[in-house]
C-alpha cells in the first residue's frame, strides 16, 4: 500500500501563526494514517543475505527475519471470476429442481432448506471477506486524509511565500500544488520519507511561483477567459444539453483548462515548423519554376505564402480534440497544407508560325532562295497561387463541437501568448482591446433598434472566425449580423453579405437610421459585397471585425471601401 509523505516543517514553519493548524491537522492526520497501518496483519517473512568472510575467505550466508504487511485480500471481482463455472452449474440444478417441486411437497421442501443454507454460507462468507478488508480500507481512507492535510498545508505555505488577491492566482497554485505532489510521491519509492517530503514542498513552492506568474497573466486577460467561457457554455447548451454544462463549465479553473493549449511546447513548435518548411519548399519551387521548366512564356498570379501560427495550432488542437504530440499530426499538416495552398498550372500550347528560308543551286549553277511559313507548337503557361486562407479552412473541415473548440482557442490564443510573440492576433486579443462606444439614450427609444443593440453588445470582443454564425462558434461579419437580426425580431435565416445586402432597401446616406445595415466591398478577394455592419448613428457602427467591436465610418479604411446602405424588409 502506498503511504503518503510525512512532511518535516522548519522551525520558520513552526513559527508561523497562520500555519499553526494546517501543521496541526498534518500532524494529527499523518498519527492516524500511522496507527492504521500499524493495524494491517503483518506476516513474517526469511530473507537471506550474502556476505564475504575475508578471514576464512568463504562466502557466508545470513538469514535474517522481517515483519512486512500481509497483502490485501483479492477483490470481489476476482473471486466471481473464479466461482463462475461453479455458480453457473449450480443455477443450473436450482432451475431443474423447482421444475419438479409443483408435483412434489418433499422435494419442495428440501429445497428450500438448501437454498436456506446456500445464502447464510453467502452471508458468512462475506462476513469473513468485510473484516479481513476492514484494516486495510481503515489504512486506505486515513492514507487519503493525510494527503487533504498535506496539500492544504502547502497550498496555505505558498499562500505566505507568495501571497496573491485574485481567484485565479489561488486556483493555479492549487492545481500546480497537487500536480508537483503527485509527481513527488510518485518517486517516494526511490527516496527516503524525509527526502520525499522535503522534494514535494520544494515542488509546491516551485509551482506556486509559476501558478502565480499564469495567474496574473489570466488576471490582466480576464475579459478573453470570459468569452472563452461563454463560448464553452454555449457549446455546451447546443451539443450536451443544460445538464451538462456543469460537467463542462465546473467554475473558472475548467474555462481556463478547456481554452489552454494541452500539447507540449516541443510539438507545437515543432508542427510550426514543419509547416514552415513546407511552404518554404513551395516558395523554392516557384522560384526556380523557369528554370525548372522548358516551356516558352511564363504567366505568374502568386498570392503571399503566409499563415498565422496561432491559427495552425488552435486547428490541430481543435481537430485532435486534446492533446497531440508531432508525430500524430504530420497528415493533419499535409491535409491543411493542401486546402490552404491550391496550385494550379495551366499550359496552353497555340500553333505559331517562323519563316524559314531554303536556298538551292539549280543544274545551270544558278542560286535560288525560297521563303515559306513553318508551323510550330509554342507553349504558355500560366502558375497561379490562391492562399485559400487558413483561417477560412476549419469551417469546412470541422464538426460543430470541433469549430466551437478552435473559436475557443483563437480567443485566449491557448493561453500562450509568449508562444508566438510575432503573431499579428497579439496585438487584437491580448495587448489590444476592442472599440467601444456609448449609444446615446435618445436612439434606444426606437424599441426596435435597442432590441437589436441588447443583442449585439453581447458579444463585443467576440473573436472573428470565418464561416462562425452563432455564440458557440464565435462569428464572421455576415453571421453576427444574421445572428443579431434573426433574435431582434426578423427571420432571415444564415445570409452572408450579398445575400444580406440583396433583401435591403438601398438608403441614402441623408436618410440613414440605427438599426440599418451597411455594406462594403473589396475588404479581401472575393467579388460583390464583401462586409456588413450594424449602423448605430454619428456615424459608428458594431460589426465583426476582429474581433467584434464598434467602428468609425469616417476613417479612411472604411470610406474607401463604402458600398451603400441598405434599411431590412
Amino acid at each position: 500500500m502506498k503511504r503518503e509523505p510525512r512532511l518535516q516543517f522548519s522551525d520558520a514553519d513552526l513559527a508561523e501563526p497562520k500555519l499553526e493548524k494546517p501543521i496541526k491537522q498534518v500532524k494529527k492526520a499523518a498519527a492516524k494514517a500511522d496507527k492504521a497501518q500499524a493495524k494491517i496483519p503483518k506476516k513474517t517473512v526469511v530473507k537471506k543475505e550474502r556476505g564475504f568472510d575475508p578471514a576464512t575467505g568463504k562466502v557466508k550466508t545470513q538469514l535474517r527475519f522481517e515483519e512486512v504487511d500481509k497483502k490485501k485480500p483479492p477483490s470481489k471481482l476476482t473471486h466471481a471470476v473464479r466461482d463462475a463455472p461453479a455458480n453457473f452449474v449450480l443455477s443450473q440444478v436450482h432451475r431443474e429442481v423447482a421444475q419438479s417441486e409443483d408435483d412434489n411437497v418433499g422435494v419442495e421442501a428440501a429445497h428450500k432448506v438448501e437454498q436456506t443454507v446456500e445464502s447464510g454460507g453467502r452471508l458468512v462468507q462475506s462476513a469473513h471477506r468485510a473484516h479481513q478488508l476492514k484494516p486495510y480500507r481503515a489504512a486506505i481512507r486515513a492514507e487519503k486524509k493525510l494527503e487533504r492535510a498535506n496539500i492544504d498545508a502547502l497550498q496555505k505555505k505558498a499562500e505566505i511565500d507568495r501571497p496573491t488577491s485574485n481567484p485565479v492566482s489561488k486556483w493555479q497554485q492549487k492545481q500546480a500544488i497537487k500536480k508537483q505532489y503527485a509527481a513527488a510521491k510518485h518517486n517516494q519509492a526511490a527516496q527516503t520519507t524525509a527526502k520525499a517530503a522535503e522534494n514535494t514542498a520544494k515542488a509546491a513552492k516551485k509551482a506556486a511561483e509559476k501558478a502565480e506568474k499564469a495567474g496574473k497573466y489570466v488576471w490582466e486577460h480576464r475579459r478573453g477567459f470570459a468569452i472563452a467561457a461563454a463560448i464553452l457554455l454555449m457549446l455546451a447548451f447546443l451539443l450536451n444539453g443544460l445538464s451538462s454544462c456543469s460537467v463542462l463549465m465546473d467554475g473558472v479553473g475548467s474555462g481556463i483548462a478547456a481554452s489552454t493549449y494541452p500539447s507540449q511546447d516541443a510539438d507545437m513548435l515543432g508542427a510550426e515548423a514543419q509547416y514552415c518548411a513546407m511552404e518554404a519548399e513551395l516558395q523554392r519551387y516557384l522560384d526556380t519554376y523557369e528554370s525548372t521548366h522548358d516551356y516558352d512564356e511564363y504567366h505568374f498570379d502568386l498570392d503571399t505564402i503566409e499563415h498565422d501560427p496561432y491559427v495552425l495550432i488552435s486547428i490541430i488542437t481543435a481537430l485532435h480534440q486534446g492533446e497531440w504530440t508531432l508525430d500524430e499530426v504530420h497528415g493533419t499538416l499535409q491535409m491543411l497544407f493542401d486546402r490552404q495552398y491550391i496550385l494550379t498550372e495551366d499550359v496552353v500550347v497555340e500553333t505559331r508560325y517562323r519563316t524559314e528560308t531554303d536556298t538551292w543551286t539549280d543544274a545551270d549553277g544558278n542560286t535560288h532562295t525560297d521563303t515559306y511559313q513553318v508551323p510550330y507548337d509554342y507553349y504558355i503557361c500560366t502558375v497561379t497561387l490562391e492562399n485559400f486562407n487558413l483561417s477560412h479552412v476549419p469551417v469546412y473541415i470541422m464538426s460543430e463541437e470541433q469549430f466551437g473548440m478552435y473559436a475557443t482557442y483563437m480567443a485566449t490564443l491557448g493561453n500562450r501568448p509568449d508562444l508566438f510573440p510575432g503573431s499579428g492576433y497579439i496585438g487584437k486579443y491580448v495587448e489590444g482591446s476592442y472599440t467601444d462606444y456609448d449609444i446615446p439614450p435618445e436612439a434606444l427609444d426606437d424599441e426596435v433598434f435597442a432590441a437589436i443593440i441588447k443583442e449585439a453588445e453581447k458579444y463585443l470582443g467576440y473573436p472573428y472566425v470565418w464561416g462562425g454564425s452563432s455564440p458557440s462558434t464565435s462569428f464572421d461579419c455576415s453571421g453576427f449580423v444574421s445572428w443579431v437580426i434573426n433574435h431582434s425580431g426578423w427571420d432571415v435565416g444564415r445570409l452572408g453579405a450579398q445575400g444580406l445586402c440583396n433583401i435591403c432597401t438601398p438608403v441614402s446616406s441623408a436618410n440613414v437610421k440605427p438599426g440599418d445595415l451597411v455594406f462594403f466591398t473589396g475588404t479581401y478577394d472575393t467579388p460583390g459585397v464583401s462586409h456588413v455592419g450594424i449602423y448605430v448613428g454619428n456615424n459608428m457602427m458594431i460589426h465583426c471585425g476582429d474581433p467584434i467591436s464598434y467602428a468609425n465610418l469616417n476613417s479612411s479604411y472604411w470610406q474607401s471601401h463604402f458600398y451603400r446602405y441598405g434599411r431590412l424588409p
